[in-house]
């Protein structure tokens, strides 16, 4: 007998990852939370989110809808341009020849990824202007000068000769005395000249923006009705120095043709679309060039949102488990019903517990289902393992990723002393002027705290916002049903007279009521909180 039983394998056999899997297969699982109504549009759009929120998935799925609609989708993984050395070795090369690098690297895979939309597409095979314009813009990408000393030297050569001869000749005959004289003269020159030029130096890439942007806009002419949409993903693995420059290329070349719309997933916190260069702005203005208002982490909250979220997790693990019994014979997946809760979970209460441990993120609830399915075995998964599977997957791989970030595990320790141990909470309010604290930014970033909501402000005082944050379930699962366990989400009252808990839906009349649950920064960057952490 196999040690986990069929859904449990199954739970294991899910790939965590949108790119391990197959194009259909994507559009397949994709389970929309609400996105797609806004991401599926014309506009230039970042897509905000952290890791594992689905950011590939949404654009892997949106390439599929416009490809189904006669549009060509052109995909391109960042991680996959350029070379390690050109791109964070700052030594290598001037910022200016790494952004260059990059560039054409990316428009490289550009024109292939044209290439192949030309082999799919018998009537873009027949189409010879568009290959021909495809030509053109291979042409202007692979511009190369020389950089370096010049040597220019000039030889010359110049020949003269002259001869000049005289005879005279008298014979005497019997017809009588003969005289013949002869005079010869032979002159010749010749010049030969010879200019020879030497360049000392390295080849340096020269990419003209107006010849590419003229390109891209004369192939954009030739596609007709079709629209070209450029995915372009993993935005935040190019170095923040070289971001910019990619994107002021993006700013000149791209988003003014007409034909082209892009959308780019990238990780808040560590995105750097706008800097300035020897007193100029260079880049992509948010709100203007590109819309910014995509955050796939406000989509899944689940405090106040209890039942959305219940909706999209079912589903995403009802497509996942269909997809692998579809794609293996005689699959026993099959015969489940589409309720995978009964199925696979001792109760409501369980899966209910797995979606709140995810705390949004898709792919934290894919790895904890695993390690749950994992220690289940041939039995269903029940709340105890859930705690359990939450506990390692936090221990494990979140805050490993915080490993080196000393101040960041500190700030975190800080926290959850302050909101948890001494008031009983879950939840707490950050204001909005220490909301882009660095140490605040990497622990949401590494998924130990989670924004709820944004912009909260109290009546009294609408000047002033704050933040809803919530620390991870994995940071307290183990005080769960014991004495120390969090009351409730938000603290309400002051600190000498506590009025109880709220929800995060619940608004609060008075600043006064919501001072027990603003969290100071600041406290924790003088004396005594460092000495406290």
């Amino acid at each position: 007998m196999s040690a986990l039983s069929p859904l449990n394998r199954a739970y294991n056999q899910i790939p965590k990852r949108a790119e391990k899997q197959e194009g259909p297969q994507l559009h397949e699982t994709f389970v929309d939370s609400g996105v797609v109504d806004v991401i599926n549009t014309v506009d230039h759009q970042v897509i905000y989110g952290r890791r594992g929120t689905g950011k590939t998935h949404a654009l892997s799925y949106l390439g599929s809808e416009a490809t189904g609609n006669g549009d060509l989708a052109l995909y391109i993984d960042l991680r996959t341009i350029g070379s390690a050395n050109g791109l964070f070795d700052p030594q290598s090369a001037p910022i200016t020849e790494r952004a260059a690098r990059l560039l054409v690297d990316l428009l490289g895979q550009l024109h292939e990824s044209l290439l192949n939309a030309v082999l799919e597409d018998s009537a873009l095979i027949e189409d010879g202007l568009f290959v021909e314009k495809a030509d053109q813009l291979l042409m202007a990408i692979t511009s190369v000068r020389v950089l370096g000393e010049v040597e220019q030297t000039a030889e010359a050569e110049s020949k003269t000769g002259s001869k000049v001869g005289a005879s005279a000749e008298a014979t005497l005959s019997a017809q009588g005395p003969r005289i013949s004289s002869r005079l010869s003269a032979d002159e010749s020159s010749e010049d030969r000249g010879m200019q020879r030029e030497t360049r000392k130096g390295t080849e340096q890439i020269s990419l003209n923006f107006s010849d590419v942007a003229k390109s891209l806009r004369d192939l954009g002419n030739t596609l007709s009705s079709k629209r070209v949409w450029l995915l372009l993903d993993e935005w935040s693995s190019v170095p923040r120095d070289l971001q910019p420059y990619l994107a002021q290329f993006l700013t000149r070349c791209v988003l003014p043709v007409q034909k082209f719309t892009v959308k780019i997933a990238a990780i808040e916190q560590q995105s750097n679309f706008r800097t300035q260069v020897d007193g100029n702005t260079i880049g992509i203005e948010l709100g203007a060039d590109m819309g910014a208002h995509v955050n796939l982490d406000d989509f899944l909250v689940y405090e106040g949102n209890e039942e959305r979220a219940r909706s999209f997790f079912q589903g995403l693990f009802a497509k996942h488990l269909q997809s692998l019994a579809t794609t293996t014979p005689n699959s026993p997946l099959t015969q489940i019903s589409g309720n995978i809760v009964s199925a696979g979970f001792t109760d409501k209460r369980a899966f209910d517990e797995l979606v709140r441990a995810a705390e949004g993120v898709p792919r934290d609830a894919l790895y904890i289902a695993a390690k749950a399915a994992m220690k289940a075995g041939q039995g269903k998964i029940s709340v105890p393992l859930i705690r359990d599977s939450t506990r390692s997957w936090y221990h494990g791989d979140k805050m490993t990723g915080l490993a080196s970030l000393t101040q960041a595990r500190q700030l975190l320790e800080w926290i959850i002393a302050e909101v948890i141990r001494g008031k009983r909470a879950r939840a707490f309010l950050v204001n909005s002027a220490d909301a882009r604290d660095e140490l605040l930014l990497a622990l949401f970033d590494a998924r130990v705290l989670h924004i709820l909501r944004r912009g909260y402000s109290a009546q009294d005082k609408p000047g002033e916002r704050f933040d809803i944050w919530g620390i991870d379930y994995g940071a307290y699962v183990d005080l769960v049903q014991t004495q120390s366990a969090p009351l409730g989400a938000l603290p309400v009252g002051n600190e000498d007279t506590p009025e109880g808990y709220v929800d995060v839906d619940v608004p609060m009349q008075d600043h006064r009521a919501i001072r027990r649950a603003v969290l100071d920064l600041q406290l924790f960057y003088t004396p005594e909180g460092q000495q406290d952490s």
